[in-house]
Protein backbone atom coordinates (compact mmCIF):
# COMPACT_ATOMS: atom_id res chain seq x y z
CA UNK A 1 0.00 0.00 0.00
CA UNK A 2 2.76 2.43 0.80
CA UNK A 3 4.16 2.02 -2.59
CA UNK A 4 0.40 2.59 -4.22
CA UNK A 5 0.89 5.83 -2.48
CA UNK A 6 3.97 7.07 -3.02
CA UNK A 7 3.27 6.44 -6.87
CA UNK A 8 -0.04 8.02 -6.41
CA UNK A 9 1.76 11.41 -5.03
CA UNK A 10 4.49 11.34 -7.99
CA UNK A 11 1.62 11.06 -10.50
CA UNK A 12 -0.40 14.15 -8.82
CA UNK A 13 3.01 16.16 -8.73
CA UNK A 14 4.24 15.13 -11.89
CA UNK A 15 7.66 13.86 -10.98
CA UNK A 16 9.60 11.12 -12.27
CA UNK A 17 9.30 7.68 -10.14
CA UNK A 18 11.70 7.40 -7.72
CA UNK A 19 11.62 11.22 -6.47
CA UNK A 20 8.92 10.90 -3.69
CA UNK A 21 10.23 8.68 -0.62
CA UNK A 22 8.92 8.13 2.99
CA UNK A 23 11.12 10.93 4.06
CA UNK A 24 10.30 13.10 1.53
CA UNK A 25 8.91 16.77 3.20
CA UNK A 26 6.41 18.90 1.15
CA UNK A 27 8.18 21.89 1.22
CA UNK A 28 11.38 19.69 -0.48
CA UNK A 29 9.08 19.37 -3.71
CA UNK A 30 8.73 22.80 -5.46
CA UNK A 31 4.92 20.87 -7.72
CA UNK A 32 4.03 20.24 -3.96
CA UNK A 33 1.62 23.54 -3.08
CA UNK A 34 -1.37 23.85 -1.72
CA UNK A 35 -3.71 23.01 -5.05
CA UNK A 36 -1.39 19.63 -5.34
CA UNK A 37 -1.95 18.62 -2.28
CA UNK A 38 -5.63 19.14 -2.22
CA UNK A 39 -5.27 16.89 -5.51
CA UNK A 40 -2.64 14.30 -3.88
CA UNK A 41 -6.15 13.85 -0.86
CA UNK A 42 -8.81 13.55 -3.13
CA UNK A 43 -6.83 11.03 -5.52
CA UNK A 44 -6.13 9.22 -2.22
CA UNK A 45 -9.59 9.18 -2.02
CA UNK A 46 -10.85 8.60 -4.97
CA UNK A 47 -8.58 5.88 -5.89
CA UNK A 48 -7.88 4.20 -3.11
CA UNK A 49 -11.11 4.95 -0.65
CA UNK A 50 -8.53 6.40 2.11
CA UNK A 51 -9.98 9.66 3.49
CA UNK A 52 -8.31 12.22 5.07
CA UNK A 53 -10.72 14.91 6.90
CA UNK A 54 -9.34 18.50 5.78
CA UNK A 55 -8.41 19.80 9.10
CA UNK A 56 -5.96 16.66 9.51
CA UNK A 57 -4.68 17.02 5.64
CA UNK A 58 -3.72 20.75 6.51
CA UNK A 59 -1.82 20.12 9.17
CA UNK A 60 0.88 17.18 7.28
CA UNK A 61 3.96 18.19 6.87
CA UNK A 62 5.72 14.96 4.56
CA UNK A 63 4.76 12.05 3.45
CA UNK A 64 5.35 10.18 6.93
CA UNK A 65 2.68 12.06 7.91
CA UNK A 66 0.19 11.56 5.13
CA UNK A 67 1.53 7.15 5.43
CA UNK A 68 0.56 7.53 9.03
CA UNK A 69 -2.93 8.98 8.02
CA UNK A 70 -3.40 6.57 5.66
CA UNK A 71 -2.14 3.95 8.39
CA UNK A 72 0.27 2.20 6.41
Amino acid sequence: MKEKIIALIEAALEVPAGTITEDTMIADVEQWDSLAHVMIIGELEEKLGIVIPLEEAVELTGVQDLLQQCSV
